[in-house]
């Protein structure tokens, strides 16, 4: 048995170590030290669901959502095609938005708001025309508003479906009450405080969702041709499906993605759950090396 184990170990060790440096980028392990090993107040408490949530492998699924559902939107879909080079940097953008929402979740309270006014100041400095003539600026109240609910409605999502501990209702709650203190630092003015208000906001935005050009050539490229190796391609459709599958209906028919209720209700679940697990189980050392949440 002790090659068996030998065996496995080191398989997770190359798959886990493979996902971290996808994810945290090749200076993943300082800026992990760094985050828990410093001491100091933080933002979150350990008993706090933000933690819970935003420490879970259910974040790869919340992440490839946010970034769909976001997208509907015509001001923020703009700015981010004209600034943030998601298509010539996809994994630099991913390392960064990963590094953020660490550091906010976990990390001490000055790195934490440091980390804010990096990001407040990046906004300020983007600003732009749509091709219908829109303008947009990225510190705009409203579409940080729109940016944060779509991501704090798709994180909350999947985690309810895949997380490993999954909250109650009024966990849930606490969690959006959690991220409400990360919006407002970042420039939201009232932010929703439980899911009651996260969902009556989002509804509030229908009216000015829609899928343009650049939206749904987004929507492909997340989807359909990822920057990856073709050995790991049919893993990234399976965490693309079951993304897809936790969308509301009106985002999918806005992006043309159809479904087929039959064979998605039978398959795209039990096959997100058993990939959130083996992410799970990769991106967690063994007992005897266990490192804080977030690794």
């Amino acid at each position: 048995m002790g090659w068996e184990t030998a065996v496995v170990s080191a398989a997770r060790e190359r798959l886990g170590g493979a996902l971290f440096r996808r994810v945290a980028g090749p200076d993943g392990p300082a800026t992990r030290a760094r985050i828990h090993g410093t001491p100091g107040p933080r933002w979150f408490g350990p008993e706090r669901p933000i933690r819970v949530v935003h420490g879970d492998a259910s974040m790869f699924v919340g992440g490839l959502r946010a970034l769909l559902l976001q997208s509907l939107h015509p001001l923020a879909m703009a700015a981010v095609a004209a600034h943030s080079g998601y298509r010539g940097d996809p994994w630099g953008r991913l390392q960064r938005t990963s590094a953020f929402l660490s550091v906010t979740t976990y990390g001490p309270a000055d790195d934490a708001q440091r980390a804010v006014d990096r990001v407040r100041a990046l906004h300020e400095r983007i600003s732009g025309t749509t091709a219908e003539g829109e303008p947009y600026h990225a510190a705009d109240p409203h579409l940080l508003a729109w940016v944060h609910a779509a991501e704090t409605d798709s994180f909350l999502c999947a985690h309810e479906r895949y997380g490993a501990h999954r909250l109650d209702a009024a966990g849930y709650d606490a969690y959006v009450a959690d991220t409400a203190r990360i919006a407002r630092a970042l420039g939201v003015p009232d932010p929703p405080r439980d899911r009651r208000e996260l969902a009556e906001q989002l509804a509030a935005f229908r009216p000015e969702l829609r899928a343009t050009p650049q939206a749904r050539s987004a929507a492909r490229f997340l989807l359909f041709r990822p920057p990856l190796p073709l050995p790991v391609r049919p893993l990234y459709g399976v965490l693309a499906a079951t993304a897809v599958a936790t969308l509301p209906p009106w985002a999918r028919t806005l992006l043309r993605l159809p479904r087929v209720p039959v064979v998605e209700d039978l398959t795209v679940p039990p096959a997100g759950q058993a990939l959130t697990r083996t992410i799970r189980w990769a991106l967690t050392p063994p007992p005897a090396q266990h490192r804080p949440a977030g690794r």
